[in-house]
């Protein structure tokens, strides 16, 4: 149990860790408190001229070089991103790392190669200082990827630093250029969020520490990527729009982008503790940890052709209900990473204070994912990957789909050729059909293994999805008053959900800094920690697990109580979908194949009914119907995956519709 003594500087600690880095104010405190002055290097750095001494090193680097190297050393409040430009690669730059002593800042740019299994390191004579809690965003249309701001501290983190400068990294040539912008831009911050929308970038929130206090942010700013220039809307006072917030998830939107979420500390009073000369007790005024669970949509529309260059967009804040289903508890340091229309979710923190004697953390280890159009959430939950079906050879199968998809479209074809030319007639068994989606090619690299349960809780983890996989790198563990940084870095096939892959995994490093209670009550505590601490490691984080199988995910009744509830909360117009549904162990390309028709369908109707004709050619028609058909695969994945796994628990396979099957029905096998 945590002693009364500490328990205000866990409490303050885990809140500002929570929120990313502020929580240096509360180790600070602490060792100013435990040591006195003396361990305080406030006075004795000058941060300025550190980080001159850091862009004078930078400068002996000639020109870009990259070159193969071990994983990044352990590190928290880095960002991590799929390149906009290849598919294989994932680029990691930044963070810090504390020990309990010393913090340690990075202005690495690592490059992770899926295909090969291969990290490299690049090294450039013109590249970010070192920071921690910054941001970055793919440019949407404008193509790169864009960087803002972040921190640096002292190595005992008596003063700070943040930063304001605006940075683009060029994906193929890793390349980083400073962008100096047009008029007035953000002003330094860390812990805020960016995203895109079409030719802008935006950014939200955030934080700015001091020795004195924390200011959390509420502006918006949006980044004209053609015109070089930063808008920061003006919004009358009585319109509604989020409270200041760090650490939340900011995704992109057709319209706009959504907010969810997010931490800050908020003015409280709380009694004093003691009574005055009337007999009154006093008050004092406190900041109070708050989680956020709120959700908006930022509505944009971008300014007409006629305007002139450099015409700010309209923007609107609109409060969205909240989200069914939603992770419970609320808990901070929850990241989200973007996939198809919805946000991954993963990790997280809550803190229960049990009594006025200690505090404790509860660290979670569960994936949600967040459908952003019907604002629920699912739950997501490994499943063990399915046995081969040994009486057909794996490159037979589908072909029997893929050639009736091929047929059914030919007719199609025909009236397509039609449309685009009706003095011309087309054999449509002379034309070549090009295939949408190609299978991939294996390459060769490092054997990964695989475990049937989610990597081990924390919060503050760095997500991306590339390729339609999930990678998880780092994140934090407390224990007691340690704080683990991990140095591992895992993926999840989010299609098919059948594991974790561990790319990497190291030991922990050891922790340097002094615990609270080193008193004269110290056996007593290290007797409670060895209750504890059943089943871990000296260093306080549980050893390697066994792969256990989890249970699988199962719409449960309350699940769909909460989700019809909020359903009848929201009152929102309720549209039937009359395209396409994907079947219970449908693969994407064989969701494709037997709907290929109705799509390219879909795609033409509008030209049917107008009167200028088809614009569009073949190929173009087959990208736009795949690009619907992949939407509404994703969209309908959770529910499609709970239904697997219901007619497994039955012990039902595939179903196979004797229609799709065809001249394959017939015989002797046929159905009687």
């Amino acid at each position: 149990m945590v002693k009364k003594d500490k328990k205000s500087k866990t409490a303050e600690q885990k809140a500002r860790v929570a929120s990313k880095q502020s929580k240096k104010a509360a180790h600070k405190e602490k060792k100013g408190k435990s040591k006195g002055n003396d361990d305080s290097d406030a006075d004795d750095v000058d941060l300025e001229s550190v980080l001159e001494e850091y862009a004078k090193q930078q400068t002996l680097f000639l020109k870009v070089t990259e070159l193969i190297c071990d994983p990044p050393s352990p590190r928290a409040s880095s960002t991590i991103i799929g390149s906009p430009s290849n598919m294989n690669e994932l680029f990691l730059f930044g963070g810090e790392f504390y020990n309990g002593a010393l913090a340690t800042f990075f202005n690495d740019l690592f490059i992770y190669l899926v295909d090969r299994g291969e990290w490299r390191k690049v090294t450039s004579p013109n590249s970010p200082l070192p920071r921690s809690g910054h941001a970055w965003c793919r440019g949407g249309n404008a193509g790169g990827v864009y960087l803002f701001g972040g921190e640096f501290s002292s190595p005992k983190q008596g003063t700070f630093y943040h930063y304001n400068d605006f940075w683009r990294l060029d994906p193929s040539t890793r390349e980083w250029t400073r962008l100096e912008t047009k008029g007035k831009g953000p002003p330094a911050r860390s812990g805020h969020r960016m995203t895109y929308f079409k030719n802008y970038i935006l950014l939200f929130g955030g934080f700015q520490d001091t020795s004195q206090q924390t200011k959390y942010l509420q502006d918006i700013w949006i980044y004209d990527c053609q015109n070089y220039i930063w808008h920061n809307p003006s919004l009358p006072p009585a319109t509604q729009k989020p409270d200041a917030r760090s650490s939340f998830s900011f995704l992109p939107h057709e319209l706009g982008a959504v907010i969810y979420g997010g931490y800050s500390r908020v003015k409280a009073t709380t009694a004093a503790g003691k009574q005055t000369k009337g007999g009154n007790q006093g008050v004092r005024s406190i900041l109070k940890p708050m989680i956020h669970q709120d959700t908006w949509f930022l509505r944009i529309v971008p300014p007409l052709p006629e305007s002139a260059a450099g015409t700010a967009p309209t923007i609107r804040w609109e409060r969205r209900k909240k989200p069914a289903n939603a992770p419970n508890p609320p808990r901070a340091g929850a990241t989200m990473a973007y996939h198809k229309g919805r946000g991954i979710l993963f990790g997280g923190v809550h803190d229960v204070e049990e009594s006025e004697e200690g505090i404790d953390s509860e660290f979670f280890d569960q994936l949600f994912a967040w459908n952003i159009e019907r604002n629920r959430y699912f739950q997501l939950s490994l499943r063990r990957p399915r046995a081969m079906n040994k009486k057909q050879p794996l490159a037979d199968r589908g072909n029997a789909k893929r050639g009736r998809g091929k047929a059914d479209e030919e007719e199609l074809l025909r009236n397509l050729a039609a449309l685009e030319n009706p003095n011309i007639v087309v054999d449509a068994d002379a034309m070549e059909i090009d295939i949408v989606v190609e299978e991939k090619e294996e390459l060769l690299k490092p054997e990964q293994q695989i475990l049937l349960t989610m990597p081990h809780a924390r919060f503050n983890a760095q997500l991306a999805v590339q390729d339609d996989v999930l990678y998880i790198f780092g994140g934090t563990y407390e224990h007691g008053d340690r704080e683990y940084t991990f140095d591992e870095m895992y993926s999840v096939d989010l299609g098919k959900l059948d594991g974790v892959r561990e790319i990497y995994q190291r030991e922990l490093e050891n922790w340097h800094g002094s615990d609270a209670g080193e008193s004269d009550s110290q056996d007593e505590e290290d007797d409670s920690d060895d209750e504890d601490m059943d089943g871990e490691d000296p260093k306080g984080v549980p050893l390697p697990r066994d792969e256990v199988e989890r249970a699988p995910t199962v719409v449960s009744e309350t699940i769909v109580d909460s989700l019809v509830d909020a359903e009848e909360e929201q009152a929102e117009p309720t549209i039937t979908d009359t395209r396409p549904h994907p079947r219970p162990f449908e693969s994407l390309r064989d969701f494709f194949a037997r709907t290929s028709n109705e799509w390219q369908e879909t795609v033409l109707e509008p030209s049917r009914k107008s009167d200028f004709g088809l614009d569009t050619s073949v190929k173009e028609l087959r990208k736009k119907a795949f690009e619907m058909a992949q939407t509404k695969w994703w969209d309908c994945r959770e529910e499609i995956t709970a239904l697997e796994d219901q007619q497994e628990e039955a012990g039902i396979g595939e179903v196979v519709s004797i229609k799709d099957r065809g001249s394959e029905a017939a015989g002797a096998g046929r159905r009687r």
